[in-house]
């Protein structure tokens, strides 16, 4: 066993982006069949300004990061 060596573990990243839209699309016409048209747009557009600023986040810290120390 100590002879057997462990790869790396493989990208799921775009599975997981895949999946998210999948979800996404199925919970959008869900809500647009039981409950209409302004409650899927009103959760389509929560879900884009938490996707902004999930971006906008990233950004920062990768900003924050890059910037040497000051002193």
């Amino acid at each position: 066993m100590e002879n057997h060596k462990l790869g790396r573990a493989p990208n799921f990243t775009g599975a997981c982006i895949v999946m998210f839209g999948v979800n996404l699309a199925w919970v959008l016409l869900f809500l647009f069949a039981v409950y209409g048209l302004v409650a899927a747009v009103f959760l389509g557009l929560v879900v884009n300004h938490w996707v902004t600023w999930v971006e906008h986040r990233r950004r920062m810290a990768e900003q924050a990061h890059a910037r040497p120390p000051a002193g």
